[in-house]
């Protein structure tokens, strides 16, 4: 039986494999709200076999959106639209995941397909709001700093979102913390300059993304797990490094996250990223081990062999896959037969199985 294919326990969820949907923005919302898209998007990889299905970076408050087009969950239209999504996930086997995020000066952008470029309030854009007013890259808006009010409306929308997560039907919640966007700013002393209690220190800068941790996994119920997403390090000399992720996720897991999904850049748009097949994968090898907490590896995991040497060798406890999803849907279906393992096709697909 191939380890990547096996259960895995969190708490009292259970997911059939290993196998996990990486969160993807589609820009395809409309006001926040999931379309048809998403129903198709996300449905398909539940039927594909994967264990866990994670919508994409969705939005605590409309401007904690990347884009005008992310989805949202700060209304409770948004709870109720995101019901079919998740209840069709859970038809097929697979556990649906939602991840709560606030974009930081990272919002307020055009999408990928235009160029991403920054727009401005007369386009449709949105003041970004950050821990220092500090813009992302040049021609970029210089954000409004957040005092005590505003971090504390932001606390509350992060609560507030979870629980509509919750009544969707939602059964893993993960906190954007990553990527350059609103924790991670606050944690990452390339974009925290603050003088107060938030900023200076690496436990000062941990403050915030640390409160919004413990407010969640108190309104979170216990049976069901919280996940972290994490940039584990800046890729830039003095930035966000992986012995200040490591201390972190230590706090992370005693607040009571349960799993940390590790991933890396995203603050700067200069950091030379040596990206290639698996390269974030000693991350997560490095924080399962020294922090005690699970760990997702990310980050161009494409073929079956490598997935499962990850797991196998315990450099990880599952993998997210992301890229290769949007290629191919029905992953796991095929990596079954690449490992030698007999995984169960949908019923209305089993004349097709590959034997």
């Amino acid at each position: 039986m191939s380890l990547l294919f096996s259960q895995f326990r969190i708490r009292d969820t259970v997911f059939r494999n290993r196998i996990f949907v990486s969160p993807m923005c589609q820009y395809s919302s409309r006001n926040g709200m999931p379309t048809n898209w998403h129903l198709v998007h996300l449905g398909s990889r539940a039927v594909g076999g994967a264990g866990l299905v994670m919508v994409e970076a969705t939005a605590v408050s409309p401007e904690g959106r990347i884009s005008p087009f992310d989805s949202g969950i700060w209304l409770p239209e948004h709870s109720e639209g995101f019901r079919p999504i998740a209840e069709f996930i859970k038809e097929q086997g697979s556990v649906p995941g939602m991840q709560l995020a606030h974009a930081g000066r990272k919002a307020s952008i055009d999408v990928p397909w235009r160029g991403d470029r920054p727009l401005l309030e007369n386009e449709g854009g949105w003041k970004p709001v950050a821990p220092s007013p500090l813009p992302f890259d040049v021609g970029h808006q210089i954000p409004l700093e957040l005092d005590h009010a505003g971090m504390e409306e932001i606390s509350s929308r992060f609560i507030e979102s979870a629980k509509r997560s919750l009544s969707a039907g939602f059964e893993v919640i993960e906190i954007h913390m990553a990527h350059g966007y609103l924790l991670h700013e606050f944690l990452s002393p390339l974009s925290n300059r603050r003088k107060d209690e938030f900023g200076g220190s690496l436990e000062n800068r941990m403050k915030f993304p640390l409160r919004i941790a413990s407010e969640i996994r108190g309104i979170w119920p216990d049976s069901l797990p919280v996940f972290a997403r994490i940039s584990c390090t800046d890729w830039v000399e003095g930035g966000w490094n992986l012995d200040q992720s490591i201390e972190f996720c230590g706090r992370l897991k005693d607040i009571g996250v349960d799993l940390i999904d590790c991933s890396s850049g995203g603050m700067v748009s200069n950091a030379k990223i040596p990206a290639g097949p698996g390269f974030q994968v000693p991350f997560a090898a490095s924080i399962r081990d020294k922090v005690g907490i699970a760990t997702g590896a990310v980050g161009i995991i494409t073929d079956p062999a490598q997935a499962e040497q990850i797991v196998a060798t315990g450099q990880a406890d599952v993998v997210f896959l992301a890229r290769e999803f949007l290629r191919q849907p029905y992953w796991p279906l095929h990596a079954a037969k690449a490992l030698h393992t007999d995984f169960p096709w949908p019923e209305q697909y089993e004349r097709a199985k590959i034997r």
